[in-house]
């Protein structure tokens, strides 16, 4: 993809329809393009009629057999997920090879798919035209010379309709011509008659008519010599007048200095003595057939000075300089060529230098004729960018048998198009305003005799003299609008028809054969170089990303899309870090910012190479195929000779035509003139490549979308720096300044990378920099030494020098001469405002100053009074900061080559370099960012030399013998290789090492300090042989103390010395002899005396010696003492008096034992004094008389507890187990009254102290008795002050655990009480809102569920009364004295309700029902109580129909748990414990347990009797009730004892023998409601709290 700046000069072109702007294919006006094409809102594409990658409607490619013109393939890659992270990595791995083809294709990996970015529903494009005949070079030269002949004897008045035939076929004229120019020119061919030559390559071959060498002789003398005698006449004259409007010479000026004026005939102002003006009226005659020559009057010559510069009617595409994406687009654009110079005819109406066109000239039609028309212009496509490059057709309808098609039919109405006041383009006067006549083709005006040759009548037809030459200007007409949806019906339907009728009937298919890639192929090319075809297709090219959205996410517009970010996101890919556009301070569109591409089958993209020849990427997002061509740089001057050779009459008046995107040619030609070209196809999801320099072409096979940008890694630069030489030679507009680049680059953080590529470029910037000022100072000078012939000039100072601190504008530094930035340097004219570069400064004309004057800046009067004109230079950089800058950079380059010198020094004046030396260079050679090809070799060689300095050191320091050893050590326990690692250790510790490593170090060659250090060690190592042999003889002489020293330092040297295991084993056995005399002595301990024995054994001391004999005589007394000790241990039953004697024995010096033996037989010892002391302190304690100075149960427990550590039980331990277990006896009672018989100990005060919580509540006495009210509270639960207030006055309390409401409560329907459902065990799902309810309090025959039995207060105070005699002092004594008090008190208190000497009313049945509540809600049983007020209330509301019974006991109502021998007899489906296994039965109590007996009762349960009834007046007794009432227990079975509770005298000696049951008055009570709380939340139930 080529970007190209925009121009600022642009103007809306005029079609030649009324001067009406062309937008759209169908000729629609320019007006509605003023609706913005992204407010535009149509059908979206369908993307899945479209191929896409991952799609089914993209298949595999389809293998490539043999490509037309037997191209070969450029290179495919497919990189994989790694390779892919970096583009810029990839694209260098690559670039080796795929350079050698100018382009390649890249497959991403699969996962890699971006989504289209693009909303299809409001993209909108407009297209340019391509008509194929016209882009391809051969074709274009042919028309447009027929074009030029066609006009040229239409100016002569001779009406050429019709090309001659031969051999009955249209004669191809541009053929001829080149056939003949071939061979040397007409007059050659004549002379040496080669017309039959020329027939048969013209392709009249075999039989043809005698005649033909006549024919072609007679052809050519008649319609062509004529004009290519005026083409040679005229063209020189035409081309300097070319010159003259661009302001410079059209092809690559060898020399600096551009074309200067020169006053020289044009083709416009020749005059009667001129060659062209006698030639021209020559032919004028000839072809008028005899008739006179028109005689002209003579006019006066204009004087160059009045003429004014002609006005460009063209705007180049390079014009102006390049446009940033965010810079304000121009007013307007308009119809400009791609290829014209800078300058052109002025339309003479509105000053715009834009061509016209006939209004009715009609469209080319797909005839059979040649197409013989003018050059055509190109409309722009867009205001900003590049400009899309579009043939414009401008023909008229064919005359019928020719081949020539006439370029106008219909006369124009040049009122219309040129206006009264436009003055001449040849005088520049605007008089004779009638005698102006104005061109067919340019509408430039000229006066009639101001033409050549001069005109007396306004003719019919006329061409200026330019026209007839040609200037070579060719472009694309603008297209129309599209949206993607209704372009890809127009490719699909021109696809469609195009091919239907070309395709071969396939048998098989039953139909036409599909269409395959090799047939686009070929039928492309067959289009691109047949005159005859008139195909014309439609192009959606250079359409700007910013305006029209990418095809791939942004982070401005799809921040979380991760591929907006993606490294190979076109939009990224500019930027990379390693991009050297990272440096341009502006967006180029095109270049930096993507281009989209919307092909059809058969647009194309003509050749060129990517602006400034950098890289390129180009995207298919979707689509079908696109085939590319490639030419690799290499082979890139061999192509530009060849097309320059194939059509040289293009590049005549377009030398820079490779630098435009006009021109196709076959790529079979290209081979035969020996241009490497290769080919390769994309397809969707695929992205190509193109390489710096590497011209490319191609061509669609159908409907696609592809996106392109350009790119610059590092070794793009020189390419660039090339390239902008190129453009300054073809005077063509670069669109960024390379010297500004790298300017910038060396401005920022250069890195070694970076300066490598960036040093050699800013070298050469500063060497061609100052090659140019020196230049011009030179040409300074020298004017200033003729300032001596000009007196005005002798006082005037040399040209004044301005530098600047801050970069100008890119407008402000742009050559008005060859069109290249001036950035470091430029000269400037403070006249006319123009800048010049360095190499064109001074002789430029930038004004009327002599040059003279511009070198010296002079300022001064010149022939206008009053006009001042001066020059100056404007340096960015002067001399000594551009040198800095320089030097910076090329300092940081060196660093790699510096440290590379550094070491080479090192090696060259050292043999044995040091090794610190090397470890410097190789750390500063590591702190270098880059690769250095000698730092791996460098680490190499310093690793080798740590290692032997390591090894060395191993030897020279004890510390880190030590540490070897020590990890050795710790190897040999951890790992199951001790052999191996102890026989390399073995090795390496021996002496003969060191004389190695010595000879080592000689082999390196290097030097350190450890090698001098390992030279003395190997002296001190032959010293200390010599001594120590000399000790192992005279060993008896010498103290012990000198031969350890002496071994001490044969070890210090870290090897195997044989010398030092000697001493070393002499000073053992010696100091084994020593050591063994003090234990004879004073025996140690065990295990130190079988120590040194076993090391004398090591050392092989004989068996036979005296001190090993009475150590062994020691160690066999010890294992005595040791075994002896360790039976009496483990007994059972430890006898404290042996274990006495064996700590005694031990204590003596000659006995050897273990320590911790003898710690164990002391602690067992003092445990057991420690234990038998406190157990006779307990029992005689126990003793006390008074209760208070006994101990307490839970000490003596503690005490118990702790003699299971000991083995035995010490004196008095049995004595204080009876006293222990006759205290346990009493609890036990205390658990049975309680019924927790099966209970562990521990439970029985835990059970008593909830007793007394709960019995605290029942027995207050200040509940007294209240009218049946409802809860007060409503809530779920009763508020904590109501709960937690010990004063049951302040709250109301319910139910017989006389608490607060809680839960679910229901009421009696007697006494209206409320109840807890909880107390009760009534489940919320048993209960329903209309039942009705009776308490126990009520009914006698309703259960109070209870969880434990309940004893009766006497009961409790006889157990109390036992604590006297216990021998230690009970915890629950203190819990015990509450209950009793809590009961007793509240008996007393009772004693004034129940008084069987005052007869009871009906009106007190509400107080007994409250008091016989609050007792049967107490945990212990008050039997006299609850009996006489259950019968007085049977006696005055009776429910039941007999009297309740007495109630002896209070059991638990819970079921009670089955024994182990119960579950054992479940388990094993028995009755009888006889019948379980032997080794499961227990051993029975007693055998007089009465048969009628439940088996499964609880062993703790009394069998009692009934009790016996006691009499009452029948007087007395209702007739409903019994006359007796049988006392029972409640709620459990009767008991075999009896005996008579309710005797009065318990609560009073003064009612003995009285009565406690009176018969009641009945009245009858009114049902109370149940309610129940819609809560079941937990109830504080005492009563669950039983264990």
């Amino acid at each position: 993809m080529t970007a190209k700046p925009d121009t600022a000069s642009q103007k809306n072109a005029r079609s030649r329809m009324g001067g009406m702007a062309i937008n759209s294919s169908s000729g629609a006006p320019a007006a509605h393009s003023a609706y913005p094409l992204f407010h535009r809102i149509v059908d979206p594409l369908d993307m899945s009629s479209v191929e896409r990658r991952g799609q089914p409607l993209v298949g595999r490619e389809p293998p490539k057999q043999s490509r037309p013109f037997g191209l070969k393939e450029a290179p495919t890659y497919r990189p994989t997920d790694d390779e892919w992270k970096n583009p810029f990595e990839y694209v260098q791995k690559i670039r080796p090879e795929a350079q050698q083809y100018g382009i390649c294709k890249i497959v991403p990996p699969d996962n890699w798919n971006p989504d289209l970015a693009i909303d299809t529903s409001r993209f909108h494009f407009r297209t340019r035209k391509i008509e194929l005949s016209s882009v391809e070079g051969g074709t274009r030269v042919n028309n447009n010379y027929v074009d030029g002949l066609i006009k040229f004897h239409k100016s002569n008045g001779v009406n050429f309709n019709r090309a001659p035939s031969v051999d009955k076929r249209p004669l191809d004229l541009y053929k001829l011509r080149k056939a003949v120019e071939t061979r040397g020119g007409f007059e050659r061919v004549c002379k040496l008659k080669r017309w039959a030559e020329i027939g048969r390559d013209l392709g009249y071959s075999g039989k043809i008519m005698s005649s033909l060498s006549t024919s072609l002789k007679n052809s050519f003398q008649r319609w062509l010599h004529p004009y290519e005698e005026y083409l040679r006449v005229a063209r020189p004259g035409v081309q300097q007048q070319l010159e003259m409007e661009n302001g410079g010479p059209l092809t690559p000026s060898p020399g600096p200095s551009p074309l200067k004026k020169q006053h020289q005939p044009t083709p416009s102002n020749l005059r009667d003595d001129t060659p062209a003006m006698k030639a021209s009226e020559a032919l004028h005659d000839s072809l008028k057939n005899g008739d006179a020559p028109v005689k002209r009057e003579p006019v006066a010559t204009p004087s160059e000075n009045s003429r004014p510069v002609s006005t460009s009617g063209f705007t180049p595409v390079n014009s102006g300089g390049f446009t940033a994406v965010n810079a304000p687009p121009p007013a307007s654009s308009g119809f400009t060529p791609v290829n014209m110079p800078n300058g052109s005819h002025r339309s003479s109406e509105t000053g715009e230098n834009t061509p016209k066109r006939e209004a009715d000239t009609p469209n080319l039609s797909t005839m059979t004729t040649l197409d013989f028309r003018p050059a055509l212009k190109r409309q722009a496509s867009d205001s900003s960018g590049r400009k899309s490059k579009r043939l414009k057709q401008d023909v008229a309808a064919p005359v019928a048998g020719s081949r020539v098609i006439q370029p106008r039919t219909v006369p124009r109405d040049r009122g219309s198009e040129w206006k009264t006041g436009d003055g001449c383009d040849a005088c520049g006067k605007p008089e004779d305003q009638d005698k102006i006549i104005a061109c067919e083709s340019c509408d430039n005006g000229y006066h009639m005799h101001c033409v050549e040759p001069p005109l007396k009548a306004r003719p019919e037809e006329w061409h200026c003299p330019r026209c007839l030459v040609g200037t070579g200007e060719f472009g694309f007409e603008e297209g129309g609008v599209y949206s993607l949806r209704k372009f890809q019906e127009k490719a699909s339907i021109f696809k469609e028809n195009y091919f239907r009728e070309k395709m071969p009937y396939d048998p098989v298919l039953n139909c036409n054969r599909p269409v395959t890639e090799e047939d686009v192929e070929r039928e492309f090319w067959r289009l691109a170089k047949g005159p005859d075809e008139g195909v014309e297709v439609e192009y959606g090219a250079d359409i700007h990303s910013t305006t029209h959205g990418s095809g791939f996410p942004t982070i401005e517009r799809n921040p979380r899309d991760p591929y907006s970010t993606d490294p190979w996101n076109l939009n990224i890919l500019p930027f990379h870090q390693e991009s050297l556009f990272r440096h341009i301070k502006k967006d180029i569109s095109g270049m930096t910012v993507p281009w989209l591409y919307v092909g059809m089958c058969f647009s194309c993209f003509c050749w060129h190479a990517e602006d400034h020849w950098t890289y390129s990427a180009n995207y298919q997002h979707f689509g079908a195929t696109k085939t590319w061509y490639g030419i690799p740089a290499d082979e890139a001057e061999r192509f530009e000779e060849a097309m320059r050779k194939e059509f040289p009459e293009l590049f005549e008046t377009q030398p820079d035509l490779l630098f435009q995107l006009v021109t196709l040619h076959n790529p079979e030609k290209l081979q035969k003139a020996g241009v490497k070209v290769y080919a390769v196809d994309q397809r969707a999801g695929q992205m190509v490549i193109t390489f710096p320099r590497a011209f490319h072409a191609g061509f669609n096979h159908g409907f696609n979308f592809n996106e392109a940008v350009n790119f610059a890694p590092s070794d793009w630069e020189p390419y660039g720096e090339e390239c902008v030489r190129q453009y300054q030679m073809y005077r063509r507009d670069a669109c960024f300044s390379h010297d500004e680049l790298l300017a910038t680059a060396a401005g920022n953080n250069v890195t070694i990378k970076t300066a490598k590529w960036l040093a050699p470029a800013l070298e050469r910037m500063l060497d061609r920099e100052l090659s140019a000022r020196a230049t011009f100072f030179d040409n300074s000078q020298q004017a200033e030494a003729n300032k001596s012939d000009n007196a005005d000039l002798q006082s005037v100072k040399q040209i004044e020098i301005e530098t600047e601190e801050q970069d100008p504008s890119d407008s402000d530094f742009i050559c008005a001469f060859c069109k290249s930035y001036a950035y470091l340097s430029r000269f400037t004219c403070e006249n006319t405002g123009k800048v010049v570069c360095l190499n064109h400064a001074g002789t430029f004309e930038c004004c009327d100053a002599p040059e003279k004057e511009r070198f010296t800046g002079v300022i001064g009067h010149r022939t206008k009074p009053g006009l001042q004109q001066s020059h100056k230079l404007h340096f960015r950089l002067t001399e000594a900061s551009l040198r800095q800058v320089v030097n910076k950079v090329v300092d940081i380059s060196r660093k790699p080559e510096q440290w590379a010198e550094k070491l080479n020094n090192l090696l060259e004046d050292d043999p044995k370099p040091s090794l610190k030396s090397l470890q410097s260079l190789m750390k500063e050679g590591e702190k270098i960012p880059y690769e250095l090809p000698e730092l791996p070799e460098l680490k190499r060689y310093v690793d080798r030399c740590n290692e032997w300095v390591e090894e060395a050191t191993n030897y020279i320091t004890r510390k880190q013998q030590n540490r070897g050893k020590n990890n050795g050590k710790a190897l040999r326990k951890s790992t199951a290789k001790s052999a191996e690692v102890e026989e390399r250790e073995r090795e390496l510790r021996k002496v003969e090492n060191i004389k190695k490593l010595l000879a080592t170090a000689d082999d390196i060659s290097f030097d350190c300090p450890e090698i001098q250090n390992l030279r003395e060690r190997a002296e001190a190592i032959e010293e200390f042989q010599l001594k120590a042999r000399e000790s192992l003889v005279q060993y008896k002489t010498k103290p012990i103390s000198e031969l350890e020293e002496l071994v001490e330092v044969g070890k210090s040297f870290s090897v195997d010395i044989p010398e030092v295991d000697a001493l070393e084993r002499l000073v053992l056995r010696l100091g084994w002899h020593d050591k063994a005399k003090e234990y004879c002595k004073s025996a140690p301990t065990l295990k130190e005396v079988s120590e040194i024995i076993e090391t004398g054994l090591k050392l092989e001391i004989p068996e036979h010696d005296e001190h090993l004999s009475q150590l062994r005589d020691l160690k066999q007394n010890g294992d005595i003492w040791e075994s002896k000790a360790k039976e009496l241990m483990s007994v059972e039953n430890v006898h404290f008096a042996q274990l006495d004697a064996l700590s005694k024995q031990a204590a003596t010096p000659t006995m050897p034992v273990s320590p911790e033996t003898l710690a164990q037989i002391d602690a067992i010892l003092k445990k057991q004094r420690e234990a038998q002391d406190r157990i006779i302190n307990l029992y005689h304690r126990s003793k006390d008389a008074e209760l208070r100075n006994r101990p307490k149960y839970k000490e003596v427990r503690e005490v118990m507890e702790a003699l299971a550590d000991l083995n035995s039980k010490p004196t008095g331990t049995l004595d204080l187990e009876r006293e222990q277990k006759r205290h346990e006896d009493w609890m036990r009672r205390g658990k049975k009254l309680f019924g927790k018989a099966n209970a562990p100990l521990h439970i029985l005060l835990q059970h008593m102290q909830f007793v007394e919580t709960r019995n605290e509540s029942c027995f207050d006495l200040k509940d007294q008795p209240r009218m049946p009210v409802e809860p007060a509270s409503r809530e779920h639960t009763p508020q904590d002050s109501q709960v937690e207030d010990g004063n049951l006055s302040s709250r109301e309390v319910f139910c017989i655990c006389r608490r607060s409401e809680a839960g679910m409560m229901i009421e009696c329907e007697l006494c209206h009480e409320w109840y807890h459902g909880k107390c009760l065990k009534i489940a919320r799902g048993k209960v329903k809102e209309d039942d009705k309810y009776t308490c126990p309090i009520c009914d006698w025959r309703k259960k109070i569920p209870r969880d434990a039995a309940r004893p009766k207060l006497e009961e409790l105070q006889s157990w109390r009364d036992e604590i006297p005699g216990l021998p230690f002092q009970p915890e629950e004594e203190e819990c015990l004295d509450k209950i009793c008090d809590h009961a007793q008190q509240f008996r007393d208190w009772m004693k004034q309700y129940i008084n069987p000497t005052q007869p009871t009313t009906f009106d007190e049945v509400a107080n007994f029902r409250f008091f016989l509540r609050k007792i049967e809600g107490a945990d212990i049983l008050l039997a006299y109580e609850t009996n006489f007020l259950r019968h007085e209330l049977h006696k005055w509301a009776p429910i039941a129909p007999e009297p309740p019974p007495i109630i002896e006991i209070s059991q638990s109502t819970r079921k009670p748990r089955p024994t182990k021998q119960q579950k054992l007899m479940a388990q094993y489906n028995v009755d009888n414990p006889d019948d379980l296994p032997q080794h499961l039965r227990t051993k029975r109590k007693s055998d007089a347990t009465p048969k009628s007996q439940s088996r499964l009762q609880p062993a703790d349960t009394p069998h009692k009797s009934p009790a016996p009834a006691l009499d009452t007046p029948s007087a007395t007794v209702p007739p409903s009730l019994p006359t007796t009432i049988q006392p029972v227990e409640e709620e459990s079975e009767p008991d075999h004892k009896s005996s008579p509770i309710l005797d009065p005298a318990l609560i009073d000696p003064a009612l003995a023998g009285t009565s406690v049951f009176d018969p009641p008055t009945l009245t009858p009570d009114s049902p109370g409601p149940f309610t129940s709380y819609n809560d079941d939340s937990m109830f504080e139930d005492l009563t669950t709290g039983s264990l």
